[in-house]
This record gives structure tokens, sequence and C-alpha cells, in this order.
């Protein structure tokens, strides 16, 4: 396209079905290129995005999640404005959850959730997985066919994290109708539930304020428990509201991420039945295919930093107060590190290094739950689906496929996946 040097990245929808060939005119620019619009500096390079993953001193998160909006609360001025963005902290959107903080308010609020994420207790929640998988299955098998992000992936993924983190099995209905897992195109941050006006990240953290302030009160011997009885790395006690923040943003986020990886790889499955098949005769080829599902579909598609101090990235001088960029979709198809980066590659040998999950100390502490919630839920529909493709009536034939992909500049996912499958039963009937 000739317009891709004026084009502005945050707005235009014409960038929402397929971003790559953009983020290929940007790299081909520069790895590290100001944009046209709000002074952003775009990092579509890999070893450039690392070196900004890896420098929390010189960027900070707090403007992870909104870029340049609203724009700043300060005017930027000296050489470092480290100082200018701790006194204006609260101005900024979500600055009370853990994607926005830096250290060390970030150390001490990740430190809450090494109580949940430790090998015993993600064993544990493994276990769930198999059942909560083939009781999701049995409610849509017998139709053969399925709107699978809203009858499959949303649901799972949310109450995997309800059973992570302890929530009681009799409030699961409440966290999927909230969450808003029970219908199509629903998403956290979304009124969506049957009492009107219930956003449902304050209603998490009300809820999981009342659970870590019961648990206080009356422990028991459960997660919760857990959870309410966790401490700082310096010996002191987290705040309710802080532990309840943590857990909210994990279902947020969690939800949200798990959800796009699942039906990016489904999309793949029933687009592909040469990958398909493959993941039939040799399930050892399911978690690089879970990588290469991560590293082709990226669910985050920017990740902003802001500039404290005058640096230069990629040889690109960056002032004190400039957002920076990342696009882990694109640095993910960076030909300097990836063979053929457009090609599905399902025994591609550096698949783990992608950067789906981020790098550095903001690296996502879900990133392994994302792996088995994958390799689990790919399992058990390989297993009861002994065929699946792809719904041609809502996505058009192969050579024509019509996807809609939700419309935001912060994450890249379908917004509907239509599937159509044959079952275990009905091919053991006809046999």
């Amino acid at each position: 396209m000739s317009n891709y040097d004026s084009i502005d990245f945050f707005t235009d929808q014409s960038l929402v079905p397929d971003p790559h060939p953009y983020f290929d005119y940007l790299r081909s620019q520069n790895p590290v290129l100001r944009l046209p619009h709000y002074g952003v500096v775009a990092v579509t390079g890999y070893a450039e995005a690392t070196e900004v993953y890896k420098d929390p001193e010189t960027f900070s998160n707090i403007v992870a999640l909104g870029g340049p909006f609203p724009p700043l609360p300060f005017q930027p001025e000296g050489d470092d404005i480290g100082p200018l963005i701790d006194q204006h902290r609260s101005s900024f959107p979500m600055n009370e959850h853990m994607v926005t903080m830096d250290p060390p308010d970030h150390t001490k609020a990740r430190s809450v959730l090494s109580r949940l994420l430790t090998p015993s207790r993600l064993k544990h929640n493994e276990e769930f997985m198999w059942s909560l998988a083939d009781r999701q299955l049995d409610e849509f098998l017998g139709t053969g066919e399925c709107e699978f992000i809203a009858e499959y992936s949303k649901p799972f993924a949310t109450l995997v994290i309800a059973d992570l983190l302890g929530v009681p099995e009799e409030d699961h209905k409440e966290f999927r109708s909230v969450l808003g897992a029970d219908r199509p195109g629903a998403r956290v941050g979304a009124l969506d539930h049957e009492s009107v006006g219930i956003n449902p990240l304050e209603w998490l953290d009300d809820k999981f304020c009342s659970y870590i302030e019961d648990r206080r009160s009356n422990p028991r011997e459960d997660v919760l428990t857990s959870l309410a009885t966790a401490k700082y790395p310096d010996g002191s006690t987290p705040e309710v509201i802080e532990i309840s923040r943590s857990a909210t943003f994990l279902f947020a986020a969690g939800q949200e991420t798990t959800a796009k990886l699942l039906s990016a790889a489904l999309q793949v499955i029933g687009d592909r039945p040469d990958i398909q098949q493959e993941l039939r005769d040799d399930r050892s080829l399911i978690p690089g295919f879970i990588e290469e599902s991560l590293r082709m579909d990226s669910p985050v598609k920017s990740d902003c930093r802001l500039t404290r101090r005058a640096t230069t990235i990629g040889g690109v001088d960056v002032a004190p107060g400039t957002v920076v960029m990342i696009l882990p979709g694109a640095a993910n198809r960076d030909p300097r590190r990836f063979e053929n980066p457009h090609e599905f590659d399902i025994r591609r040998k550096n698949v783990r290094e992608h950067m789906a999950f981020a790098r550095g100390v903001h690296s996502c502490p879900g990133g392994p739950l994302a792996r088995v919630e994958g390799r689990v839920s790919i399992e058990r529909i390989l297993d009861r689906m002994p065929h699946i493709e792809i719904n041609e009536a809502h996505h058009g034939p192969a050579a024509e496929r019509r996807y809609n992909y939700e419309p935001t500049y912060i994450l890249r996912g379908l917004s509907q996946l239509h599937l159509n499958f044959t079952t275990a039963d009905s091919v053991a009937a006809v046999g």
C-alpha cells in the first residue's frame, strides 16, 4: 500500500484483518521507526524489542496499555523524567495494576503471584483442565458445529483461572456470566452481565476483596487462604486490594490471551488439513505447534513503554517522554531471527524464542499456564473430533476465507471462529 508511510496504526481499521504487511513495511524502513502520529516510536525488530524489554530502568511500563492515550499528564522536562512519572502515576490509566508498574513496586506485586504459580499448584490445575475440557466439549459436541470462541475457548480459559485462584466451584457459573464467557464477542472490560451497569474488572476486585477478607478472618486449607496470607519479600503484609488486583489482572489478561491462542490454533487446524493430520499422527508435535501459533498470531499486538531518559535504539535517538511501542507480532516475524517468518512451520527449531509473552521482568507470569491450556485442549479436541474444518457458510471457501478480528490496536484475535466437525461417537456409529 502506498499510504503505509502516513497511515494511523491506532485508528485505521484496514490494518485489523492482517497487520503483517504493514509491520514488514515499517521494518523495511528501519526496525525502530518514528511513526507520523502521536510521536510514537515503533519497534518491529526482534533484537531491538529485546533491548527495550530488558531495560526497565530506561523504559517505564506506565503506558503499557494506554500507549499515547491519554496524553501525558505533565510536560517532559530534563534528562530524566522518572520523578515526574512517579509524581503523576495516579493519573495514568490502569496505574493500580501490575502491568503498568515498575520495579520495585512491580517486583512486590508479582511476588504475590508466586504463591499461585508453584509446580504443585500448576499440576493440580492441569488435572482440573482435563475434566474441564471434556465438560466444555460436551456442551456442543452433539451439534457437529460450534462458534469455538464463545462455546469453548473463553469459558475454558475463564474457569481454568478460576480454579487456579481457588474460586469455589459453586461460584464458577457466576464468573462465566460476568466475564462474558457465555456470549459471542464478549470480552473483559465490556459491560456484559444480566445486572445492568456491572463492569467485570470492578466486580472482580470486589469479589476477590471479599474472598481475601473472609480468609484472613477464617483461614481454611485452600488456595484463597494461601493468597490471603501471602507476604511481600520484605515480610510486610499486602493490603487486601493489592492482592485482589493481582488476581483481577490475572483473570483479565489470562482469559483474553489464552482464548486468542486457542482460537488461532484451531483456525490453523481447520485451515490446514496437512497440519491437522500431522498432529493426529504424532501428538509430540503439539507443544511446538502451540509455540508456532503464538509466534504467528501473537495475542498482544502492541506493548508500549515510556522513555525515562534520552537513549538510542536501533540507531534512532529517543527523547525522554517518548512512547516506544513494541509490536510483538512484528518481532516474531523478523527474518533476521526466524527463517521464512511468514510460513507456519510446525517443526521450527527456534520457535521458543518468540516473544508472544514478552521478555524481561514483565514477561507474562501465566505463560506456562497458557501453554498447558493449549496442550490439554488440543489433545482432547483431536481425541473427540476425528475431523475438523472451517465452516464455509460463515468464513467462505478455502481460497476465499473471511475472518473478522477484534478492532483493537492492543490485542490480536479473531472475534468469531465457526467450525464443523465429526465426533468420535458418530464415527463409531458409522463404522
